[in-house]
């Protein structure tokens, strides 16, 4: 049989969620029935070099998203493009916009990665993407709270949406905690008693690291403690200030965007998650696969279904510093039994997200929509 060419388009192979997804689905995609060709806008992003090489990967001449719908058209024309993979809804729009403009005959899956929404300006803005998203046979929901959310925000049929949780590369984790090392600069704090509650994300007001400085401000007076924040952003300064007004300074460490995080989570006693709204929490997922207990905030809706309600890992409500130091304060004290029950529930819940089994998921709705296509040319 004649392979299946997906054109997956992105704005950049960078380092958010979005990134990791396309970057798993394009490398663990089965080759015998599947020609991955990947399309971004001008930028170089920090998983590139982790792209196999037998993946074609084009690079528009530009960097404005605006300015990408016709090259974006003639690379699905070229390539002679089955599916057009693409994740984000202005992204999602110019992929769109681009196959209609491209005259080909391939056709459009869209992921929705996002919980959005809420005043009525952002909705009227969904219920514009929604009014695409019908030109698309199937859209790809990362949780049943990003399902529900696009059918009552987007008005999108429900029965053209599938819900596919984010494929979280467990072999790739293992071997890099294997393989890992602590920076020199923190080794000491990691080689002591003290205990280690590590963050990760983008330092945006969506993360709410505010409210996690508040809350570690009180744990500090509990156990020596250590927080590190992994990400970057534009409120580092602002919440670097927030940590000296609050006396923290010393025990709070900023340590920029790292290729591999999870030899930090392997290694602290604790994750948190403080966000205000995440579609699936895909960092709570990595951290479980790290075998390192996790607290987050009810952020919907994704750190609740990953999280199955508290079943592997504690929560509290969003925005709740006393709450949020209180749960941490409960997994610090936990004795070694208490934690080894908390991790091994977590690794086994991480199985249900490995890239092995999720992508599959991706293979079966990639292959249904391009039947047409494949019966055609033969």
């Amino acid at each position: 049989m004649e392979k299946i060419k997906i054109v997956f388009f992105i704005y950049q192979l960078g380092s958010g969620g979005a990134a990791r997804t396309m970057l798993n689905i394009l490398n663990k995609i089965d080759r015998s029935k599947f020609k991955p060709i990947l399309v971004t806008l001008n930028y170089t992003g920090n998983y590139e070099e982790y792209l196999k090489e037998d993946v074609k990967f084009v690079k528009l001449s530009t960097t404005r998203l605006r300015s990408a719908i016709l090259p974006l058209a003639k690379v699905i024309r070229r390539e002679n493009a089955d599916i057009v993979f693409s994740t984000i809804p202005n992204y999602n729009t110019v992929a769109i916009l681009a196959n209609l403009v491209s005259f080909s005959r391939a056709k459009n899956i869209v992921r929705e990665a996002a919980f959005l929404g809420g005043s009525f300006t952002s909705n009227l803005k969904l219920l514009a993407y929604g009014f695409l998203y019908k030109l698309a046979p199937s859209v790809i929901a990362l949780s049943q709270g990003v399902k529900d959310n696009i059918v009552k925000r987007y008005k999108v049929n429900p029965h053209k949406i599938k819900v596919i949780y984010n494929p979280v590369d467990i072999e790739w984790i293992h071997s890099s905690i294997l393989n890992g090392k602590i920076h020199e600069q923190y080794d000491s704090i990691f080689t002591s008693k003290e205990k280690k509650i590590v963050t990760a994300g983008r330092l945006v007001p969506d993360k709410d690291h505010k409210t996690l400085l508040e809350a570690f401000a009180k744990v500090n007076k509990k156990f020596n403690s250590n927080l590190f924040i992994l990400g970057e952003g534009e409120l580092e300064n602002t919440l670097k200030h927030k940590a000296k007004q609050l006396n923290i300074q010393d025990k709070v460490h900023f340590i920029g965007f790292q290729q591999n995080p999870y030899i930090y989570f392997k290694h602290a006693d604790l994750f948190v998650l403080s966000s205000r709204r995440e579609g699936f929490g895909h960092v709570l997922a990595e951290a479980l696969a790290s075998g390192t207990p996790v607290v987050s905030t009810k952020c919907k809706p994704g750190a609740v279904e990953v999280l199955e309600d508290g079943k592997y890992g504690r929560l509290c409500e969003v925005g709740n510093a006393d709450e949020l130091a209180n749960k941490i304060s409960d997994v610090l004290s936990y004795n070694t039994e208490e934690l080894h029950q908390v991790v091994s529930r977590g690794l086994h819940r991480v199985e249900e997200f490995d890239a092995k089994v999720i992508v599959k998921q991706y293979e079966e709705v990639f292959m249904r929509h391009a039947t047409h296509r494949i019966s055609d040319r033969n």
